[in-house]
């Protein structure tokens, strides 16, 4: 691991240790409230540790009366161990995040029920039966509930912690209290906006059949350069609290309910990222769909639904941001002071609309890079992993690809969400050339 991907770590390490079964039992049952509300002796509770994801420990914790979920974070990337440090401090970080979004969008973030800075652990409620939407999507379900949960959610999070909805101070007072996140952004910008495009120890993909389009990212001074536009808007663009790592997998889903978790990443950023980040994940899903296919065209209303669900993820979010800012915005920007009068009122709702295209602009640009890294980078997502076949597998990658470089490199050709369905409609059936 090069020496650019370790974090410092914290110095509270030192008052840390990581909870095992035994342990989390003690620590569980001397915490009056989650004792209570697991109900029983503590010997019958049954202890579970759940976490597939990259960096921390995920114990559910079930007893008599009901159950936990518990998080701790591991002192490094889980994925990749000890060799790779990260600091603690991403709990607390995960904690403000997540009490800040329970006030902006209530019932749409797991309850927080007890958190110790000390030992970087956070206990939540259990959400059943949710389960994470990425698999729900591998296996074909539609969840017609997501639209509107994940658009209220991206809306207010975004807009209320925003210069429209905030005083200039509170922004910055914002900005601050998440200023000390950086060793996660630090992975995002390396991992997101730098290493798919060079030679990088902890890149892998589809071999051989990707080799060719892997060195075409590392060859590309066009595409270079459209990364590197949208890494230095990520670090020089603090418009919002930004969840960071919004995608299929920090989302747990029912048909009636949708729950965003795992905000660890949070920082004051560029809103379009989160936006990009669904709908990247979205479009990945679409193009892994044909490789689930266990007969042709078995999964097309899925698939349509899919398609769909992308253009009703932006038009939705859009919608409900606007009536917001519409709503008596009160923060620093565009005073209305400035915009009196029927003329003032006409110029400013047409500044709301340049300001959504920009928005909508980001959003096209990072959704790309998030589809590339998950192709060619460290961290792979199950809808493409989990199909068997390699050549098949590589071929549902081609084409989310294809759309990625278009959409980095020919914005101009996707100035609205019907654009970018379109696109990827007609990749659909497209079968590339693949290397070896």
């Amino acid at each position: 691991m090069s020496s650019a991907h370790r974090p410092l770590a914290d110095p509270r390490q030192e008052d840390y240790r990581i909870l095992h079964e035994p342990d989390l039992r003690d620590y569980v049952a001397r915490v009056p409230v989650l004792a209570a509300g697991l109900g029983g002796e503590r010997s019958s509770w049954a202890i579970t540790e759940v976490g597939d994801g990259n960096l921390n420990l995920v114990f559910i914790v079930k007893g008599a009366r009901g159950g936990i979920a518990v998080k701790q974070a591991l002192p490094y990337v889980r994925l990749v161990g000890e060799s790779w440090p990260l600091p603690l401090s991403r709990a607390h970080y995960e904690y403000l995040a997540l009490t800040r979004q329970a006030e902006l969008a209530p019932g749409l973030v797991p309850a927080v029920l007890h958190h110790n800075d000390r030992l970087a652990l956070t206990v939540m409620e259990l959400l059943e039966p949710h389960i994470i939407m990425r698999k729900g999507l591998v296996a074909g379900t539609q969840y017609p509930r997501f639209v509107d949960d994940i658009t209220t959610f991206m809306a207010r999070t975004l807009f209320f912690t925003s210069d429209l909805a905030l005083s200039a101070a509170e922004k910055k007072e914002g900005i601050a209290a998440f200023a000390g996140n950086h060793a996660l952004c630090k992975i995002t910008e390396d991992l997101i906006f730098t290493d798919p495009y060079r030679i990088a120890e902890q890149n892998r993909w589809t071999e051989p059949y990707l080799d060719g389009l892997a060195a075409g990212l590392r060859e590309n001074l066009d595409l270079h350069v459209a990364i590197s536009r949208l890494k230095l808007k990520f670090m020089a663009g603090p418009e919002a609290l930004i969840h960071g790592d919004l995608h299929t997998g920090s989302i747990m889903v029912t048909e009636s309910q949708t729950r965003v978790i795992d905000p660890e990443f949070a920082f004051y950023g560029p809103m379009g990222f989160d936006v990009g980040a669904v709908l990247a994940n979205l479009l990945m899903a679409y193009f892994a769909s044909a490789g689930h296919e266990r007969a042709p065209g078995e999964r097309k209303a899925f698939e349509g639904w899919v398609l769909e669900t992308v253009a009703q993820v932006w038009n939705e979010f859009a919608r409900k941001f606007l009536d917001l800012w519409r709503g008596g915005a009160a923060g620093d920007a565009y005073p209305i002071s400035l915009f009196a009068g029927e003329q003032g009122a006409a110029r400013l709702e047409a500044e709301r609309h340049a300001y959504m295209q920009r928005l909508f602009a980001d959003t096209v640009g990072f959704a790309a890079a998030k589809v590339i890294r998950r192709i060619f980078g460290l961290a792979h997502n199950i809808d493409f992993e989990l199909i068997e076949d390699p050549r098949r597998r590589a071929t549902s990658e081609a084409r989310a690809v294809r759309l990625a470089r278009a959409m980095m490199l020919e914005a101009a050709a996707f100035p609205t969400i019907a654009d970018v369905t379109g696109a990827a409609r007609r990749l659909r059936d497209w079968q590339p050339e693949l290397s070896g």
